[in-house]
């Protein structure tokens, strides 16, 4: 039954929506049906709705007006506790969690370890690691889990300066899987104990090595020597938090965003032979940042994956004053949440949505159209890194192998956590003479 969240104010509208099945809500379709069902719902009830998910009410804003409105935050209404209810559990105090004054100050000493000089330094290390790597794949191999494996190496290389240990790549999976659990409990063998050995796993690893005495090049050394003008720097516990999530961070995203990249560049052999031209102009590397801004048609393939593709489909927040979202009254303590991946496939901005098309981004996307990083305040801080290393992974593979998909296969994505294909993306990938 449709049902009001709470009675607006006047002049405000009231937010419509309704509970679903009883005690478990909309979360299983929610939770099987991902984008698709988020569309059907935002037809039915507009660009602002309730629905009832993990047991709590959550606002759905849709469209690049609701997210700016969100995200802006004017009036600081939104705070990112929204995402504690999914994270904090396994990543309490991570950057993405902190708010307003308390975040500004996190963000300004963790810019010490993202400027250029160190991202030119990290993209380097990263082209190291690919180039070791890739030509140790087999010619046929799930690209999922291939990528997952490789960027995790990357991310040990880069972040903490060593090769990456197979205990702690299970450990960032459970942390990763558990925030979405149904049960959220420790139940043996379910997804939330996982979450819980594998968060103490990674606090023993990071404390252990969290020290001013630290020496090296990579972020967790950048972390711990990171200093403001006043003196300020992080806690030992800070960066075990901040590492912790970072290292969540990055490697995920990069493997979703590369796997898209890979999927749709086997689906569209044309766009595949357009990318590995110029990567042959640019050269056989490895290639410097600058070099990695040259790649226009991979810059404009990695964009539309995204689109198709958003890695952190919908970034939740909580109302903690009464609000309002597109002239909807919003109550203080409302779960909310930005329909990004929706926003990417919504026809009336994107026509022909779900066709890959690149050449969309050759001219300028309206600001909040298109928003695979977030925007405002919390917007990523490592998304530049994170283009250079998907650009570095997609410039080898282009160069030395070459993939199409089965005909008439299509991709599943199991939209669960993060999106992941639910077969892991089998693929033959030729090695090129």
């Amino acid at each position: 039954m449709v049902r009001e969240l709470a009675v607006a104010p006047t002049g405000l509208k009231p937010v419509l929506g309704d509970s679903g099945w009883p005690v478990l809500g909309h979360t299983v379709p929610m939770l099987r049906r991902g984008v698709d069902y988020q569309l059907e719902r935002y037809r039915r009830f507009g660009p602002v709705s309730w629905v009832n998910v993990f047991g709590t009410k959550m606002v759905a804003a849709v469209g690049p007006d609701a997210a700016r409105e969100v995200f802006v935050n004017k009036d600081k209404a939104f705070s990112q506790d929204g995402w504690a209810f999914f994270l904090e559990k396994f990543f309490p105090r991570g950057l993405m969690l902190l708010d307003f004054d308390e975040h500004l100050f996190h963000r300004r000493l963790m810019q010490e370890a993202f400027t250029a000089p160190r991202i030119d330094a990290y993209t380097a290390r990263v082209a190291e690691v690919v180039r070791r790597e890739i030509p140790r794949w087999p010619e046929q191999l799930d690209v999922y889990p291939a990528l997952k494996a490789l960027t995790l190496d990357v991310a040990a290389e880069v972040f903490m300066g060593e090769p990456s240990d197979p205990q702690l790549n299970d450990a960032f999976v459970g942390v990763v899987r558990a925030g979405t659990s149904i049960v959220r409990f420790p139940v043996p063998g379910g997804r939330w104990a996982a979450g819980i050995r594998g968060r103490r796993r990674l606090e023993e690893y990071f404390r252990a090595g969290a020290s001013q005495d630290r020496v090296g090049d990579d972020l967790f050394t950048a972390l711990c020597h990171a200093r403001l003008a006043d003196g300020s720097a992080f806690s030992q516990e800070d960066v075990v938090n901040h590492m912790i999530f970072l290292m969540m961070a990055a490697h995920d995203t990069a493997t979703i965003t590369t796997t898209a990249a890979l999927y749709h560049l086997g689906l569209h052999p044309e766009w595949q032979e357009q990318a590995r031209a110029e990567a042959r102009e640019i050269g056989p590397g490895p290639l410097s940042t600058a070099d990695l801004d040259r790649l226009v048609v991979l810059d404009m393939v990695i964009r539309e994956s995204l689109r198709l593709v958003t890695p952190v489909p919908s970034p939740a927040r909580r109302a903690i004053a009464d609000t309002e979202i597109q002239g909807h009254f919003v109550p203080a303590g409302t779960m909310v949440t930005v329909t990004l991946w929706l926003n990417h496939l919504l026809p009336e901005l994107w026509p022909d949505p779900h066709t890959f098309n690149p050449l969309r981004f050759e001219t300028d996307i309206p600001r909040y159209n298109w928003l695979p990083f977030g925007a405002g305040a919390h917007k990523c801080i490592g998304l530049r890194f994170g283009m250079y290393e998907v650009k570095t992974l997609l410039h080898q593979l282009l160069l030395t192998r070459s993939w199409a998909l089965p005909p008439n296969y299509r991709v599943r994505w199991d939209p669960t956590a993060l999106p992941v294909p639910v077969d892991n993306l089998p693929m033959t990938l030729k090695r090129l003479p």
